[in-house]
């Protein structure tokens, strides 16, 4: 089973491009991000046409959420529990099913920028940041119940966190961003630490490895990037990993996400 995390930033610019990549990489599930479409706008029939069933989470000009999958989807729930008030469009489950089920979550965890400091230096949790690290205690719930579970589940999205300084081209560059600060890692450890595996990272070491490359100052061309799009593998998951890899060459393309393809294959 072939499950890929993509960020689109915005399927009206970039369904052309993500269509010729399904037809490449010929996923069976894609969790999309950043569709930046409401239900309706969203152009299923482009993607039900390969063969691909849709369930989307959207939202107006932001942030979106969408599965798409050539098998079965079962019990897909939208947003993410602990925060009824909530109304951005960042979280959708579902269970796929081939020669056995598995829960998928696609996420597209807040930013968190701009930080606000206090005067020792350290960073105030409130605003964007204080969000972002709300939703990630509500990330570490959800992790939490569904380790409970004992069947093998995916997190797979744009995290906007960047684990270690390997996982930047210019580690200090992002010293007070909120991908980078030391709250925002610890939280992300703190999933890990409930018993995730980090899909890259079980299989590729070292730096040099990014899934998102800025449109500003020659990111691209300089490789000056991050690897913030993550999947997480609860143990029964991780048991069955086979291959991961980054769909580099995407961000080389006309008219290209500022994210490229993250996928894993799994024995299931």
């Amino acid at each position: 089973m072939k499950i890929a995390t993509f960020n689109i930033n915005g399927i009206k610019a970039r369904h052309a491009a993500l269509v010729d990549w399904l037809k490449e990489a010929d996923p069976d599930v894609a969790l999309l991000q950043e569709i930046k479409s409401i239900d309706e706008g969203f152009p299923r029939e482009l993607f039900e046409d390969l063969g691909y069933a849709v369930e989307t989470h959207g939202q107006k000009s932001f942030n979106g959420v969408a599965i798409l999958s050539k098998l079965p989807l079962e019990d897909v729930t939208r947003g993410l529990p602990g925060n009824e008030s909530d109304e951005q469009a960042r979280w959708i489950e579902a269970t796929v099913v081939g020669e056995r089920a598995v829960r998928l979550c696609g996420l597209y965890l807040p930013n968190g920028n701009p930080v606000e400091f206090d005067p020792s230096g350290a960073p105030i949790r409130e605003g964007k940041y204080g969000y972002k690290l709300d939703w990630m205690d509500r990330l570490h719930a959800r992790a939490t119940q569904l380790l409970q579970s004992e069947e093998p589940v995916v997190m797979a999205g744009d995290y906007n966190i960047i684990p270690q300084d390997e996982d930047a081209a210019k580690p200090e560059s992002w010293r007070r961003d909120a991908l980078a600060l030391p709250e925002s890692r610890a939280a992300f450890r703190r999933v890990l630490n409930l018993g995730f595996t980090e899909a890259f990272r079980a299989k590729v070491t070292g730096p040099g490895h990014y899934s998102f490359w800025d449109y500003q100052a020659g990111a691209w061309q300089r490789n000056n990037g991050i690897r913030i799009d993550h999947l997480l593998l609860s143990p029964q998951a991780a048991d069955l990993l086979r291959n991961v890899e980054i769909d580099k060459d995407i961000r080389g393309r006309e008219k290209p996400s500022d994210h490229v393809p993250v996928w894993i294959d799994l024995e299931a």
